[in-house]
């Protein structure tokens, strides 16, 4: 019998937050997603894959607004209902969006970005060499507070099942806009609190790099 090979953990050396770049405005209004842009689901499913070598390109306007929109967006307007699905509507996950000017919290029902704290924090959203060199890092943050009506046996996996379908969201759209991006979970939950300047309640569970392609493939025109 072979002995199963286990990844080995290790802390990482401290990091602090870098300047912003840029200008830091306290609120982005987003553009609306253009509901015509993009290749067809299958196509999307097709082309889905992790990447871990992105350019610094920043990403537009309009990208962000239907990356942002795409995770977690208002999709029913009438009755407040999202692109992704929160058991009993809780909405308890926020996505928080690092940015080399700044850290903003998605305020999903005014499709908009609200400056959280002034700091680049993107080298403090996960371990990997690759981190902290995209222009965006979606970073998925529980709310506890909100879960308050559900049995606590519950509260991590459906928190979980959330968060993982934001991602896949964004997985998706990337594949259709020919962007990269990858799922990591593998951070420091206390200094990635404190660098998004979140309260007890709010426990950071996924993050996730997106960015343009550093290596070409396939022509999505293919």
């Amino acid at each position: 019998m072979t002995t199963m090979q286990l990844l080995s953990y290790e802390p990482a050396p401290g990091r602090a937050p870098a300047h912003t770049k840029g200008e830091t405005p306290a609120v982005i209004e987003l553009p609306k997603p253009d509901m015509a842009a993009g290749v067809p689901l299958m196509k999307a499913l097709a082309l889905r894959a992790s990447t871990r070598e992105f350019t610094d390109a920043p990403l537009m306007p309009a990208t962000l607004g239907a990356l942002l929109w795409a995770a977690d967006g208002v999709n029913r307007p009438a009755k407040g209902g999202r692109t992704a699905p929160s058991a009993h509507a809780f909405n308890e996950v926020d996505i928080y969006a690092v940015l080399p000017n700044g850290v903003y919290r998605y305020d999903v029902p005014n499709h908009r970005l609200v400056l959280k704290h002034e700091s680049d924090a993107r080298n403090l959203t996960g371990y990997q060499d690759f981190v902290g060199a995209a222009p965006l890092d979606l970073v998925y943050v529980v709310n506890m507070s909100r879960l308050l009506a559900m049995p606590p046996q519950q509260r991590d996996i459906f928190s979980a099942v959330a968060a993982g379908a934001m991602a896949q969201n964004v997985s998706l759209y990337c594949a259709s806009a020919g962007l990269g991006c990858v799922v990591r979970g593998w951070i420091n939950h206390r200094a990635l609190s404190d660098a998004l300047k979140l309260n007890e309640d709010e426990l950071p569970i996924l993050a996730q790099t997106v960015g343009a392609l550093a290596t070409t493939l396939t022509s999505l025109a293919d």
